[in-house]
């Protein structure tokens, strides 16, 4: 009897699963059926199965430069993830290995800041930015997109830097290593999950940010995100193309994401079970 209730409720939750699944991919599918079809189509309503054609995809890449934005986004992404890491190691291994009574509250006051609107601080940041040269710059947005994914980062590695062993670190000082080759040759490599699975959740979320990429670039500096939101425009919404640029714009986070997911969730549960 009890197999069998125990049978029923697995059978429950992977049905309750695969319907979260379904749920969450859902907009997704919508997007891809879109971007296969016509404009009238498209505005007409949702179609499981459409006429398909290419001509948005085809319309996207020759009337607006596709690889530009995308090659943006991989330097920005990339390069704020690299950047966060250089500040976010040593910032976590002081607060993980070197306690002091104010750590805490200085990790809550880096989280808080992931609570403030963004709108809040536009104008200022506009003004910095405008008056540094920054504006439309990848080493702005690279700046940019660092600082605010930063306080996520630190968080994370503090946590995976915490359930490792400070004996290690102890015996490494003992051998006479400097601070540097303790976090370098011997920290580093023993949380190589954690490193990762953060660095990965950085590139994800910096390559989805649209906020402050729209707003601080318009066309040299333009990464996918402000490349979607130029299809957008007085005429109207040309819902099919514009589906096709979105599809575009997530399709290589989605494969990377598909292939790393090993490793993201490798890291992200990381000294959960001693």
């Amino acid at each position: 009897m009890a197999r069998a209730v125990s049978t029923r409720t697995k059978i429950g939750f992977s049905i309750a699963a695969w319907l979260i699944a379904l749920l969450i991919f859902f907009p997704i599918l919508y997007t891809i059926i879109t971007s296969i079809k016509t404009e009238a189509e498209a505005i007409a309503g949702f179609d499981l199965i459409p006429s398909v054609t290419f001509e948005n995809y085809v319309e996207v890449q020759t009337q607006r430069d596709y690889f530009k934005p995308f090659m943006n986004s991989v330097i920005v992404s990339v390069g704020s993830t690299l950047l966060g890491c250089l500040v976010a190691i040593p910032a976590a291994w002081s607060m993980a290995f070197a306690p002091t009574k104010r750590t805490k509250d200085i990790l809550m006051w880096m989280l808080s800041t992931k609570m403030m609107p963004a709108a809040a601080v536009l104008v200022p940041i506009y003004l910095l930015f405008r008056d540094s040269g920054l504006l439309d710059s990848r080493i702005g947005l690279t700046v940019m997109l660092m600082l605010i994914n930063l306080p996520i980062m630190v968080w994370m590695l503090y946590t995976y830097f915490r359930e490792i062993p400070v004996e290690i670190l102890e015996a490494a000082r003992m051998d006479g290593a400097s601070l540097w080759n303790e976090i370098v040759y011997v920290l580093t490599p023993m949380a190589v999950p954690g490193i990762a699975s953060t660095a990965l959740l950085n590139i994800i979320l910096a390559w989805n940010e649209a906020f402050w990429t729209i707003r601080l670039t318009t066309t040299d500096a333009a990464p996918l995100t402000a490349f979607i939101a130029s299809f957008s425009s007085p005429q109207g919404l040309f819902w099919a193309k514009l589906s096709a640029a979105s599809t575009l714009a997530i399709a290589p986070i989605l494969i990377m994401g598909w292939f790393s997911q090993r490793q993201l969730v490798r890291g992200l549960t990381f000294g959960a079970v001693k």
